[in-house]
C-alpha cells in the first residue's frame, strides 16, 4: 500500500478516535492551549485556555469539584453554595428520609443556614494543580524487567511522587496513568470535609421519568440537588462543627438567564470516569456476545423483584430506592451499548483498523519487531479469558454486589478473620466501625425482599456455570433450601447480630463460623478465588501489559495528531454544539425539552409521572416569573454533542462566555456505546436547563433567597 492510501485508510479507520470533530473528545485542560483552544475559538468560545485552566490566578478549574466518590459539582455562589445531579445527592438525600420525613418524595429545603443538613462521609475535592509525571514514574523501568517488576518499580516512583507532591501541606494527591500507562499525570487535590444539603426537589421531579426515562430522550427531569462547603474560620477544610462558617471560592460560576438555542458553543468541564475506546475487536467481541448480555440478565432477574416489593410497600420503596436506582443505571446503559455497537458494526471497524496497523507495521521491519506479535496475542489472550471473564462477571453481580446479606457477610468475614490472626487492636478499632455499618445496613434491609433476590440469584449462578466453578455446598441447594437457610441465618436479625459484636470473642466467631449464609459466602469466595481470581488477575494482566504496547504502537503511528486519552476521573474539557438528531429512520429529536411536556407525561397512577400537585398549580396560572425561554415556555432540558460519560453527572455546562447555562446528568440511549466508540450523529449529552433548576427553586419550593447569593446574568 502507497503512502497516500494507507494514510486515506488510517484516516477513514481511525476517525471516530482521532477526529478532530468538536463533538469527540475529553481533553487535558493543560494541553488545550496547545490541541483545542484555537479550535474551541473558532466554533465560539470567547475566553483563553488560561480561564479554564490556571495555577497563577482563579479559573474555572476553581469552581468545579469532585462531589462524593463519583460525580462532578460546581461552585455557584461566593459563600460556597454549589450544584450537583439529584442521583448525585441521591445517597444523602435518602440517608436523611424517613416514613415520617420523606425527602426523597417530598423534597428538601432549608430555609436557612440553620436548617442546612450536614452529610457526614461526604466530601468534595478541588484541584489544586495537575502535572505530567511521566519521566519520573517510569524512572528504572526497563525493558529487561518483568511486567510485574514493572509494575513495582512504578508503584515505588508513584509513591514517591505523591509524597513530593504533598510534603508540607494538607493537600491529597494520586498519580493516574493515561494511554494505558505510556504517560503519567500527578494531581494534587483539596478535600473539604463539612459539606450540608441545602435543598433537592421532590423524587417527582428530581428523578421525573424515573428508570423509564432513564438514558433517553426527550428528557423532562430537573435533575439537581444544592449543598453548600463549609470551612474553618481560616478556609481551610475542616470536621464538621456549628463554627464552620460558608466556604469562600476563588472562583463560582456566573448562571446565565438567556438560555440555549440551535448550534450554540458548549463546553463540559468535570470528571469523566472511565472510557475504552482503544479496544481491539477480540473485546469488544467478548462485550457484545457475552459480558454486556450476561450481566444483564442477571440484573434483570433482581430489579424485577426489587420493583414488584417496592411497589407494594412504601416503606420498601424508600429501603430501596437508592440500590433499585444504582442496579438499573449500568443495566439500561449496557443494553444501549450494545445496540449501539452492533449499529456501528463496530467489530468491523476495529477489524478495519488493525489491518491499517499491520500494514503500517509492514513498512518497517523495526516497528515489526515491536508490534508485530501484538495483535495475534490479543487472539490468543481473549479465547482463553472468556470463560474466566463470564466466572467473574457472575461472582461480582451475584455474590459481591448482588444481594444485602452477602454485602453484610463480607464485612463480618473480615472481621472474623481479624479475630482468626489474633489482630487484636485493629479489631478493637474496627468493631465500632462495623456496628455503625450494621445500623446503616438494616436501615435500608427487608428481608423478605433480600431473600428473594438471594435465592432467585444463587439459583442462576448454580445454573449458569460450570461445575468445576461451583463450590459443593451449592450444587446441593435447591431454591427452597436456599430460601430456608437464608432464614436460619442470625444476618437476618439485627438485635441478635449486635448483641453478638457487643461481646465479641472466640464464642461470637464460632458463631459467625457455623452461620449457614456465612459457610455459602465462604465457600463462594474461596472457591473462586482458587478457581478462578487467580487465573483471571493473569489473564486480565496480560491483557493490559499487551494493550500497552498496542497504544504505544499507535502512539507513534499517529505521532504529531491529536488524540484524546481514556477517561480515567480526572478533569477533563468536552466541548460541541447545542444539536437534536435523528435516532432511527423519520424520526428527529428536537434540541430541548419544556414543561409543557412534563404535563403531557403526567400520570398519576404511574410512581415515574406522577407531576406534584404544586407543579400542575404554576403550569396552570402560567406563574413562570423570569425562567420562560423564547416561547413562553419553562425549559427543562437540552441536549448536545459533548462527549460525556459517567463522573460526567453534575458537571458545569458553559457557553461561549464562561457562563453557567446547565447542568450535565446523562447521554442518550442511542450513544451509551460513546465510551468504546463514538458516533457523531447520535452521542448526545443531556442536561438540565439552569433556568428550570431556579424556577423550581424559586417559584416551586419558594427558596428564591438562594438566587439573592448567585450571580445571574441576562
Amino acid at each position: 500500500m502507497n503512502f497516500k492510501n494507507l494514510l486515506l485508510s488510517l484516516l477513514l479507520v481511525w476517525g471516530l478516535i482521532f477526529s478532530a470533530s468538536a463533538k469527540e473528545g475529553m481533553w487535558i485542560p493543560t494541553l488545550l492551549q496547545k490541541y483545542n483552544i484555537e479550535e474551541m475559538q473558532q466554533m465560539g468560545f470567547k475566553l483563553t485556555a488560561d480561564d479554564i485552566y490556571s495555577v497563577n490566578h482563579a479559573s474555572m478549574k476553581d469552581a468545579v469539584v469532585i462531589f462524593g466518590g463519583g460525580c462532578t459539582g460546581e461552585v455557584i455562589s461566593p459563600d460556597g453554595l454549589l450544584i450537583t445531579n439529584h442521583h448525585c445527592g441521591y445517597s444523602s438525600i435518602q440517608k436523611h428520609s424517613s416514613v415520617e420525613h420523606d425527602y426523597l418524595t417530598d423534597g428538601f429545603w432549608a430555609m436557612n443556614r440553620d436548617e442546612e443538613l450536614p452529610n457526614p462521609g461526604l466530601t468534595v475535592k478541588f484541584l489544586v494543580r495537575m502535572d505530567d509525571v511521566t519521566a519520573q514514574a517510569l524512572e528504572g523501568v526497563t525493558d529487561s524487567l518483568t511486567e510485574s517488576e514493572k509494575q513495582v518499580r512504578i508503584n515505588e516512583n508513584t509513591a514517591k511522587i505523591e509524597k513530593e507532591a504533598t510534603e508540607g501541606t494538607d493537600y491529597t494527591a494520586v498519580v493516574k496513568p493515561l494511554f494505558y500507562g505510556n504517560q503519567y499525570f500527578v494531581y494534587v487535590y483539596e478535600v473539604y470535609k463539612d459539606i450540608r444539603l441545602v435543598g433537592a426537589p421532590p423524587s417527582a421531579i428530581g428523578k421525573f421519568g424515573g428508570d423509564t426515562d432513564n438514558w433517553m430522550w426527550p428528557r423532562h427531569t430537573g435533575d439537581f440537588s444544592v449543598f453548600r462547603i463549609y470551612a474553618g474560620k481560616d478556609n481551610k477544610p475542616a470536621e464538621y462543627s456549628p463554627d464552620n462558617v460558608p466556604y469562600k471560592p476563588k472562583k463560582f460560576f456566573p448562571i446565565s438567564m438567556r438560555g440555549v438555542k440551535k448550534g450554540d458553543f458548549t463546553m463540559v468541564f468535570g470528571y469523566p470516569g472511565t472510557t475504552q475506546e482503544y479496544l481491539p475487536s477480540q473485546a469488544l467481541k467478548l462485550i457484545m456476545a457475552q459480558s454486556d448480555p450476561e450481566k444483564v440478565a442477571i440484573r434483570t432477574k433482581k430489579l424485577n423483584i426489587l420493583a414488584a416489593d417496592m411497589e407494594a410497600d412504601r416503606a420498601v420503596r424508600i429501603q430501596y430506592a437508592s440500590k433499585y436506582a444504582r442496579t438499573s443505571n449500568s443495566w439500561k446503559r449496557w443494553q444501549g451499548e450494545v445496540k449501539g455497537l452492533k449499529r456501528l458494526n463496530a467489530v468491523e471497524k476495529k477489524q478495519e483498523g488493525e489491518k491499517a496497523f499491520t500494514e503500517w507495521l509492514n513498512e518497517s521491519s523495526s516497528r515489526k519487531g515491536k508490534y508485530g506479535e501484538v495483535l495475534p496475542r490479543f487472539e490468543e489472550l481473549y479465547a482463553e479469558f472468556a470463560p474466566y471473564q463470564r466466572a467473574d462477571d457472575y461472582y461480582s453481580e451475584v455474590v459481591k454486589r448482588g444481594t444485602d446479606i452477602f454485602s453484610l457477610a463480607q464485612k463480618l468475614d473480615r472481621i472474623r478473620r481479624l479475630a482468626e490472626y489474633n489482630a487484636e487492636s485493629r479489631l478493637e478499632g474496627a468493631l465500632p466501625e462495623l456496628k455503625d455499618e450494621v445500623a446503616s445496613y438494616f436501615k435500608d434491609y427487608h428481608q423478605a425482599t433480600d431473600e428473594k433476590v438471594f435465592t432467585a440469584l444463587l439459583t442462576m449462578y448454580a445454573n449458569d456455570l460450570p461445575g468445576k466453578w461451583l463450590p459443593e455446598e451449592l450444587t446441593k441447594l435447591t431454591p427452597e433450601k436456599l430460601a430456608k437457610l437464608y432464614r436460619k441465618s442470625v444476618l437476618t436479625n439485627e438485635t441478635v447480630l449486635n448483641q453478638m459484636l457487643d461481646g465479641f470473642d472466640a464464642k461470637a466467631v464460632k458463631k459467625l463460623e457455623k452461620d449457614p449464609v456465612m459457610q455459602l459466602y465462604r465457600a463462594l469466595r474461596n472457591t473462586y478465588e482458587v478457581k478462578v481470581e487467580s487465573r483471571y488477575r493473569e489473564l486480565n494482566d496480560s491483557i493490559k501489559a499487551n494493550q500497552k504496547l498496542y497504544m504505544a504502537g499507535l502512539l507513534e503511528m499517529n505521532k504529531g495528531k491529536r488524540m484524546m486519552a481514556d477517561a480515567n476521573f480526572t478533569l477533563r474539557v468536552a466541548y460541541g454544539k447545542v444539536e437534536g438528531y435523528n435516532p432511527r429512520d423519520g424520526v428527529h429529536y428536537n434540541y430541548y425539552t419544556t414543561l409543557k411536556g412534563i404535563m403531557e407525561k403526567d400520570n398519576p397512577d404511574v410512581y415515574d409521572y406522577d407531576v406534584p400537585d404544586r407543579l400542575k398549580e404554576l403550569y396552570k396560572k402560567k406563574d413562570f416569573g423570569q425562567y420562560t425561554n423564547g416561547s413562553g415556555q419553562v425549559p427543562v432540558a437540552f441536549c448536545a454533542s459533548n462527549h460525556t460519560t459517567g463522573g460526567n453527572s453534575g458537571s458545569p455546562v458553559v457557553d461561549a462566555e464562561g457562563n453557567l447555562i446547565g447542568v450535565n446528568f446523562d447521554r442518550t440511549w442511542e450513544g451509551t456505546m460513546s465510551d468504546i466508540m463514538f458516533d457523531p450523529d447520535q452521542c448526545r449529552n443531556i442536561m438540565l436547563d439552569i433556568r428550570y433548576a431556579l424556577f423550581v427553586i424559586d417559584k416551586f419550593a419558594g427558596a428564591g433567597y438562594l438566587l439573592d447569593e448567585m450571580e445571574l446574568v441576562n
